[in-house]
């Protein structure tokens, strides 16, 4: 009899143990998203220079098998790009663009919030709330006429317009996709925005106020591997005249790399007959399961492109954007 009760204990414990590793190991979907606008682009005047202004607002998810977000990040790049009454760039072309969460304090909004706290305090606290909640649930956020959250709970923390994070966030989840992260892992979030493409109006055509910014989203497993990643790219254009008068229907919102798909229309100029997407997709796979510094060491030719035969086959763009931003979300990891 002591047998069969010592037998039966140590069968408990091992399926005690069992279900625990379970547990640590199930598998969780990673999702990235991007809503970007140009609504608030102007006109230059005789007082006052034009904007070509880019909003894009950023989340990346890890969602469960429930439906359930088990992590959230948010973050948002504010490009703003200035021109002349006479079409020309007033802001310096190499300038690369911080994000808000970057900003962190400079970005100045704590002194005119009522609860007294910074951008990316709010942000984060929107995030926070968003975990353990569903899709369904998150629509369902209650809002007032003004965009603020009507919830007591959430508006303590959050005194902004919501609806761009209750969209953003709700892409992102329906974006999940099952790229090999686990639950336990930390989810990172990384936005790089520059304007080298911007240019001045002239003769021969409008001028161009880009802001080209790189996303990348991915999980970090407790020894530092990458086990899930994912990449996309926008390129916000605003154009304008040489009498510096915004030419681009502001209506039209931005889209990315990932959504444009075939309609990027980068396949034909491909030597491997791939589109961006599929590109960006087959060096987000590359890296999974590598570690930051084998993502650093990745060999680029004098041109940026990969030196790795087996990654150039699958990949022909530059890839050092792509590098840059991947060390960039995993050091944002946590």
């Amino acid at each position: 009899m002591k047998k069969i009760l010592a037998m039966l204990l140590c069968l408990g414990m091992v399926m005690s143990m069992l279900t625990g590793c379970g547990a640590k190991s199930e598998a969780v979907k990673t999702g990235l998203a991007v809503v970007s606008s140009i609504g608030k682009s102007t006109d230059a005047t005789a007082e006052k220079d034009g904007l070509g202004e880019i909003d894009s607002m950023i989340a990346a998810v890890l969602v469960d098998k429930d439906g359930k977000i088990v992590d959230c990040k948010i973050d948002a790049a504010q490009t703003k790009i200035n021109f002349s009454t006479e079409g020309k760039l007033t802001t310096d072309p190499a300038t690369v663009f911080q994000t808000k969460q970057e900003k962190k304090e400079a970005y100045g909004m704590k002194g005119s919030s009522s609860i007294g706290k910074e951008w990316y305090e709010q942000a984060d606290g929107f995030a926070k709330y968003c975990v353990g909640k569903t899709v369904d649930q998150i629509k369902g956020i209650a809002v007032n006429e003004e965009g603020v959250a009507s919830d007591a709970d959430l508006a303590a923390t959050i005194t902004v317009h919501i609806g761009d994070f209750i969209e953003v966030v709700t892409k992102a989840a329906a974006n999940a996709s099952d790229l090999g992260a686990k639950k336990g892992d930390k989810l990172g979030l990384a936005t790089t925005t520059d304007m080298g493409q911007s240019k001045d109006a002239s003769a021969d055509g409008d001028g161009l106020a880009q802001a080209y910014s790189f996303y990348t989203a991915l999980t970090l497993d407790k020894d530092g591997k990458i086990t899930s990643c994912t990449i996309d790219a926008s390129q916000g254009n605003v154009n304008f005249s040489t009498a510096g008068v915004v030419t681009s229907d502001l209506t039209v919102a931005p889209q990315t790399k990932q959504e444009l798909k075939e309609g990027y229309g980068m396949k034909k100029a491909s030597g491997i007959g791939k589109e961006w997407y599929e590109q960006a997709n087959a060096f987000a796979k590359y890296v999974t399961g590598k570690k930051v510094a084998d993502v650093k060491g990745i060999a680029v030719t004098e041109d940026g492109k990969a030196g790795d035969a087996d990654l150039a086959a699958s990949v022909t763009v530059h890839v050092t954007d792509f590098i840059s931003n991947v060390e960039k979300a995993a050091a944002n990891a946590q």
